[in-house]
């Protein structure tokens, strides 16, 4: 099949306009490359340093003869998605000592949970969270001691965080080992009804535990379709996992025989073999294209137009929100999965999931077929199942057509023909909305503006009954460089509400909504910020303001806009307490949304 004339026009754009920083990294990695297999570089001290906790491995380390596999881990046992990556690290060493190698835990990154912090001060660290993993990523391969490294990581932050990291150390081969989704509990309509009616006053506290604690209820990542399994489906439509790895679920056989199998694969693609797999040569700019197809098909989450940005960054590939906006209108939204519908991730796996996602698409000319991957050279490995029978690990073709069509439908069939989010601008400026969540006749939204500083006191103009007819409610300084760009699903209870008494109403922000954006039409990563002099920061109450997700325009109607001076925010009292106070120089050197919301450079 020819490649769709978009696919390859946006690629080619991507390629011209990277030139420069990608060649200066394509040289980065050669140069590291040009050094050889790591160790033998480092005294004998250095090595004796490395080597003394390794008990029966020590020999093979110290001969320098076989490949030595670094462990990178999000591990922490307060979370359901990394709680499973506790094991991880023995059956690694293992399978690996199997083919002759040796394997060290060289460190571990955070883990947080935005559902932790949500709507609490932590969730100012949340965003800057991904460049922290970036770092301590970094600082654990920089004893540069390993062949090929693999990288535990699930959630929202983690894994943009490990693959800028990855890119870093590109000459290595990298392999990401997920830990799949917890099994299927209460669904996610039955939760958000709960939260609902909560938000109302018509349930107590002890019904929305009761409601949330079935919802998230053991080990694995949490099902529905945000941040944390969009970047699962990233990974295998961008050729770092192995095929079908994303959503097997933890303690199964199948999960460790992958595991297993994807320790040994990392050390095979090393420098030692025959099979150099280098990351820098996995992640190039089809490969990101190929990503953003994925986003757009399966109707993924919005901060990826963050992540994706900042990950290709790291290996010099310069994207631009208008590429996400071209390669969605033509990409066919072929998925439905909460919360653009009442699926969870199990379900969509349980259809056909990513194999026959991927198979289709290639088949449709959506995705570059010719890419490298940690599965060898093309993508169609991809349209593959693993199945695990018999002590053996193998995979088999996998679905031709979709087995549930209220959940996956093929591209030439698809719940709509354009992707599952919108480039937004105007007067008001750039933002992005997750269109596949919201219902046709709820995209346009034009209604007077009601202005907040905060989601606070969003909430207490709720509970003062303050929201009577068509509102676009702005919620400003919000942005990276105001306080680190938090998440405001907080407010999709009350919205919802509003909504479902017949109103009008819609959010705009210069903060983040995510992968878990709702049926309330929301204008997010509003750029520039209000506080660096964004049209959003001159917005006042009333002024008729026009959310169109159809078209994607964002605009403010009033007059003199331009002229009016710009509002001015009180954000001293949160930029301390729960370790805001140590991210001041992130806040400092942050860059916009659109370029990523990096402490990074080029």
């Amino acid at each position: 099949m020819t490649l769709n004339s978009t696919i390859q026009r946006v690629t080619e754009r991507i390629i011209a306009r990277s030139e420069g920083p990608r060649g200066r990294y394509l040289a980065q990695m050669a140069a590291a490359r040009a050094k050889g297999p790591a160790r033998g570089h480092l005294s004998c001290s250095g090595q004796a340093h490395a080597y003394a906790a390794s008990g029966d491995d020590k020999g093979k380390l110290s001969a320098g003869q076989s490949g030595n596999l670094g462990i990178v881990t999000a591990y922490n046992d307060m979370l359901s998605a990394h709680q499973p990556f506790e094991s991880y690290p023995a059956v690694i060493k293992a399978a690996v000592r199997e083919i002759g190698g040796t394997a060290q835990v060289a460190g571990g990154v955070p883990a947080m949970c935005d559902g932790v912090t949500q709507g609490e001060a932590g969730m100012e660290l949340s965003l800057f969270s991904r460049d922290v993993i970036a770092l301590s990523a970094a600082v654990a391969l920089s004893h540069n001691t390993f062949d090929a490294a693999v990288f535990l990581g699930v959630c929202d932050k983690i894994v943009p965080g490990l693959v800028i990291a990855a890119q870093a150390f590109g000459h290595l081969p990298a392999v990401f080992l997920p830990a799949g989704p917890m099994e299927s509990g209460l669904s996610n309509d039955e939760k958000a009804k709960v939260r609902q009616q909560f938000a109302a006053g018509e349930v107590g506290r002890d019904a929305l535990m009761a409601a949330e604690m079935a919802a998230y209820h053991g080990p694995g990542t949490c099902t529905f379709y945000g941040t944390a399994n969009t970047n699962q489906m990233l990974m295998e439509f961008m050729g770092l996992h192995l095929p079908g790895a994303s959503f097997v679920s933890p303690s199964t056989p199948l999960r460790e025989a992958l595991t297993r199998f994807g320790a040994q694969k990392a050390l095979s693609l090393s420098a030692l073999g025959a099979e150099y797999t280098p990351t820098c040569d996995i992640l190039d700019a089809r490969a990101f294209v190929n990503g953003i197809v994925g986003l757009n098909a399966t109707g993924g989450s919005t901060n990826l137009l963050i992540h994706l940005v900042a990950m290709a960054r790291a290996g010099g590939i310069i994207l631009d929100w208008e590429d996400f906006s071209d390669i969605s209108d033509v990409t066919p939204l072929m998925a439905r999965v909460y919360p653009n519908g009442l699926a969870d991730v199990n379900h969509f796996h349980a259809a056909g999931g990513l194999g026959y996602m991927i198979g289709d698409l290639l088949k449709e000319g959506f995705l570059h077929p010719d890419v490298k991957t940690v599965a060898g050279q093309g993508l169609e490995h991809y349209t593959k199942d693993p199945v695990y029978a018999d002590g053996e690990l193998s995979w088999q073709e996998g679905p031709a057509a979709s087995l549930n069509d209220r959940i996956l439908r093929p591209s030439a069939d698809p719940f709509q023909p354009t992707g599952g989010l919108k480039r937004m601008s105007g007067s008001l400026g750039t933002a992005v909305m997750k269109v596949s969540a919201v219902a046709p006749e709820n995209r346009i939204v034009e209604a007077p503006a009601r202005v907040f500083a905060d989601q606070a006191s969003v909430k207490a103009a709720f509970k003062a009954g303050e929201f009577n007819g068509d509102t676009v409610v702005i919620v400003r300084f919000q942005g990276p460089k105001a306080n680190g760009m938090p998440e405001l699903h907080s407010l999709t209870p009350l919205l919802s509400i509003l909504q479902g008494k017949g109103h009008k109403v819609a959010l705009v922000t210069d903060g983040r909504m995510s992968g878990a954006s709702g049926k309330v039409p929301a204008a997010i990563h509003v750029s520039p910020e209000a506080v660096d002099g964004g049209p959003i920061a001159r917005v006042q109450d009333g002024d008729i303001v026009r959310v169109d997700g159809e078209v994607g325009t964002l605009d403010i109607l009033a007059q003199g806009v331009e002229a009016r001076a710009d509002a001015k925010p009180e954000l001293a009292s949160g930029q301390a307490g729960t370790g805001r106070e140590l991210f001041a120089m992130f806040r400092t050197t942050v860059g916009a949304a659109t370029d990523g919301a990096s402490i990074f450079g080029e």
